[in-house]
């Protein structure tokens, strides 16, 4: 029989850390912590696989209930208390706990176990009369909230009236009369919404517990937090009950959460805060601004002591940095949950350089431990210390980085303002686990309330989001959709700009400065080149770009697209004279004047990659692109008759719409563009061979070391290729007999379509590389047009699974990957010493850097900012695929 219930307490448990996929994350802890003598409340865990029974048959299994009144019966014995017992009573904890920690996305209900006649043994049990009903003011509110599904503003504005009427500004001024009104009332507001009242029978209450957090698996926060973090669906969460312990008995107890090291900056130290006389929810939710926990060393010299021992402990002995719960009652400590700490992309390289040093984890661990993503983030821009700037307001430095936009005071606002391609700032008194879809498309965010590990500030630090936390100079009218700061008020789509890193608020948006890489960074990337096997490579179009590329490690461009070259102001005149050429000599004349201009574009790009090859893609695009639309043109053409101006410009006009016309076409995609416009226009390949060997012998001669790649795109048939090399190599020969000087080149060509691929044996004939277009070779493989698709539906396959990912943005390895493993072998079978590359937007992601790794590619190509990204995921696909 499947065994579903597993025991924790009394120095021994069912479980370990192992076994994160059936217990989950916190239930395998929970056992770990308990077998290695830590200070654990006992309790069980009801394993995930009941979760997934759940889902899957609507039901639980038939065994569930007696092994759960086993668990409950050994948690009693253990804690020398009664469920339902009205002189001892046993209180617990109903949480959740998946396998890939999930803070805050699902429920949590505390002091399960009260009603009428067990508040009495509490009071009885603890000899504190205050904190027995505050205990119970807080169950009836979270039981009522999420597991009857009652308003949780409801209660909030029976507690803020009772505070506003008594003159007090925190829960823990309240009498203990005032928390049994408070009682009284919050049971009135049950009665009104639901018929049954507020249940009293205890094992009801559990049962209705244990419910809801399963079902909480399935609500739509934490189903867009598993979107986000692309975490499977089929996983699960476990149940945890386990016996409550109490931080708000008075000056003697508290709660807080530490993590073993700065989780913002990763220096190696405490860091943390807690609350006085709090339960668990208040530190989270940011109803008080908590105290560091340094300050514990103060008020709780022997507590503090024993907390810096065991996180210590806990640290060694899971070899990473932990997020720690814990609660001190009457003097007692206790660890209620201990966790991976999540952490910014700063803290974690330099977490991972520290750990190496103190020999606490290896170099490949330490490359492992850091994700791609997180990378990107150490390279967006910090604000100008030029920038003569003043602060409106100072908060905590929650999660660095800058962010600015218009304010926005809601989620859904959030959403909306993304979906315009508006900037956006997130400004909420505090955030809750619901506004995770906002936060996820916001610049960054910023709170009134709560602390260095409130809601705001650990799901910034997770998604890299630039996060102000704290910050009580400002007073946040949601409803209004204004803040109040420094006798200034802020408005809904006003600018203001934010830095996590110091904590500091500004009107307007603020001059910055771009990202440098630190001496731990630079010595992580060099941990990760000692390991990988794929280049890596940049795709740039001018030389700013390519030299931002080198300095970020980028061993060559593994893409310079020439037709960004022609869209200067100084050029797309040139280019439409070119277009509109009624015959070759016109078309000649105009290729003349865009020669020098191309030339020089190369010059500047071969002397910055100097020494390292530079793949340069021929024109690619259609002819109309860079000819204004037909409906502008009759726009202003109609406006003209209108007012009887410029005949000249009227010709003029009608002409280019003529031109327009005739370029048109039913798909442009598929139509009149890459090697086709060379085939039919040889002298515009021609125009650009000529500007690359001119350019590539300039440099030779200087003493420098160009490495052109000629790339001919959107070859489908070995003769296409075949066409447009003779064009190159007759060229390169005029243009080293005119210079007097040789230069080796390479040319090769780009597979974005699937003919290519199948056919790849006979095109590498002729062939010296091959470049992946994966973005054009996915819309060809799928049939999808990517704007369309991305437009109007593809959002939905993935929504509702049926496509795991945007191919777009991860590569499909079952169609597109396939048609790469078939040429790189037609190729390479052909010409063994064939050069393999990829220059899609793929070529910076971390998962489709694993498949190319696997598949024996040369290199992968991406933007600047994302060569650090691809260097250390190759590294990882590397020690991945042995």
């Amino acid at each position: 029989m499947t065994k579903y219930v597993y025991f924790f307490g009394e120095g021994k448990a069912e479980g370990n850390k192992e076994m994160r996929k059936l217990l989950g994350g916190k239930g395998a802890d929970l056992a770990e912590m308990t077998n290695i003598g830590i200070p654990v409340p006992p309790g069980f865990t009801i394993s995930t696989e009941v979760c997934t029974y759940y889902w899957e048959k609507g039901r639980y299994p038939k065994s569930l209930e007696e092994e759960r009144e086993r668990a409950i019966l050994k948690l009693e014995r253990a804690m020398g208390k009664g469920f339902s017992n009205s002189e001892n009573p046993l209180l617990v904890s109903v949480r959740s706990g998946a396998a890939i920690s999930m803070p805050g996305m699902m429920d949590t209900v505390l002091n399960l176990g009260l009603n009428d006649k067990t508040i009495s043994g509490l009071v009885k049990q603890t000899g504190n009369e205050r904190m027995a009903y505050d205990a119970y003011r807080r169950f009836i509110q979270m039981f009522s909230d999420v597991v009857l599904e009652i308003d949780s503003e409801k209660f909030e504005e029976v507690l803020s009236e009772k505070k506003k009427k008594r003159g007090l500004k925190y829960d823990n001024e309240l009498s203990v009369d005032d928390l049994k009104d408070i009682v009284r009332k919050f049971k009135e507001i049950v009665r009104k919404e639901k018929e049954d009242g507020f249940p009293e029978d205890t094992k009801i209450q559990l049962e209705m517990s244990i419910d809801a957090v399963f079902k909480s698996w399935g609500n739509k926060r934490a189903i867009e937090y598993r979107r986000l973090n692309k975490i499977p669906d089929c996983l699960g969460t476990a149940v945890n009950v386990q016996a409550m312990v109490f931080g708000n008995m008075g000056s003697s107890s508290g709660t807080g959460v530490a993590f073993t090291r700065n989780p913002s900056t990763g220096e190696n130290k405490l860091y943390g805060e807690y609350l006085i006389d709090a339960q668990g929810e208040d530190v989270v939710a940011g109803i008080r601004t908590p105290s560091p926990i340094a300050k514990l060393k103060e008020e709780m010299p022997k507590s503090y002591a024993e907390f810096d021992k065991l996180t210590q402990i806990l640290e060694k002995h899971y070899r990473d940095v932990q997020d720690v719960e814990f609660t001190i009652e009457n003097g007692k400590l206790y660890i209620l949950q201990t966790r991976r700490g999540k952490r910014t992309a700063q803290a974690a390289v330099k977490i991972a350089v520290d750990m190496v040093k103190e020999e606490l984890i290896t170099k490949e661990e330490a490359l492992g431990r850091i994700e791609p993503d997180q990378i990107d983030k150490l390279l967006h821009p910090q604000i100008d210390p030029k920038a003569k700037v003043k602060a409106i307001a100072q908060g905590l430095a929650a999660s660095p980085g800058v962010g600015s936009g218009e304010v926005v005071f809601c989620a859904d606002d959030a959403v909306i303002a993304s979906k315009e391609g508006r900037k956006c700032l997130l400004i909420r008194r505090e955030t809750s686990p619901d506004d995770i879809h906002g936060m996820a498309v916001a610049e960054g965010i910023l709170t009134a309330r709560g602390g260095m590990t409130s809601h705001a500030a650990v799901v910034a630090r997770g998604m890299g989001k630039p996060c102000v936390a704290g910050c009580e100079a400002i007073e946040v009218s949601e409803k209004k959709k204004e803040l109040a700061v420094a006798g200034k008020k802020i408005k809904e789509g006003d600018v203001v700009t934010i830095d996590g890193g110091s904590g500091k608020v500004y009107f307007g948006k603020v001059a910055v400065v771009e990202p440098k890489i630190t001496d731990e960074f630079a010595l992580i990337l060099k941990w990760a080149d000692g390991k990988r096997r794929l280049g890596v490579r940049a795709n740039a179009d001018d030389p700013e770009s390519a030299k931002r590329a080198r300095e970020f490690g980028a061993e060559g461009i593994g893409l310079c697209r020439t037709e960004h070259m022609f869209f200067g102001k100084d050029r797309l005149p040139i280019m439409k004279e070119m277009i509109m050429a009624n015959d070759l000599p016109e078309r000649k004349k105009a290729l003349d004047k865009l020669l020098p201009m191309q030339r020089e574009d190369f010059v500047e790009m071969f002397r910055v990659m100097d020494g390292l090859p530079v793949t340069i893609r021929f024109l690619d695009p259609p002819l109309h692109e860079f000819l204004p639309s037909h409906e502008e043109l009759s726009l202003e053409l109609v406006t003209l008759k209108l007012q009887d101006k410029n005949p000249k410009r009227q010709k003029e006009l009608n002409n280019i719409m003529d031109k327009v016309a005739s370029l048109r076409e039913v798909n442009p995609m598929l139509g009149h563009r890459g090697c086709r416009l060379g085939i039919v226009y040889p002298e515009i390949s021609e125009m650009q061979s000529q500007a690359v060997f001119e350019a590539a012998c300039i440099l030779k001669k200087e003493g420098l070391n160009p490495i052109p790649e000629v790339m001919i795109p959107l070859v489908s048939d070995m003769k296409e290729f075949i066409n447009q090399k003779k064009i190159v190599d007759d060229t390169a020969l005029s243009v080293f007999k005119k210079e007097g000087v040789r230069v080796a080149y390479k040319v090769g060509t780009m597979i974005e379509v699937p003919r290519a691929a199948l056919t790849a044996g006979k095109i590498a004939e002729y062939a010296e590389f091959f470049s992946f277009g994966t973005n054009d070779l996915t819309q060809t493989t799928f049939g999808f047009s990517r704007d369309d698709a991305e437009g109007k539906f593809l959002h939905k396959y993935v929504e509702d699974k049926i496509l795991k990912d945007n191919p777009f943005e991860v590569l499909d390895q079952e169609g597109v990957g396939e048609l790469i493993k078939i040429a790189v072998q037609q190729g390479r079978k052909q010409r063994q010493d064939l050069k393999v590359g990829i220059c899609g937007e793929h070529g910076g992601e971390p998962s489709s850097v694993i498949f190319c790794d696997g598949v024996e590619l040369n290199y992968v190509s991406c933007s600047p900012y994302r060569v650090p990204i691809a260097r250390l995921a190759a590294a990882q696909a590397r020690l991945q695929n042995g």
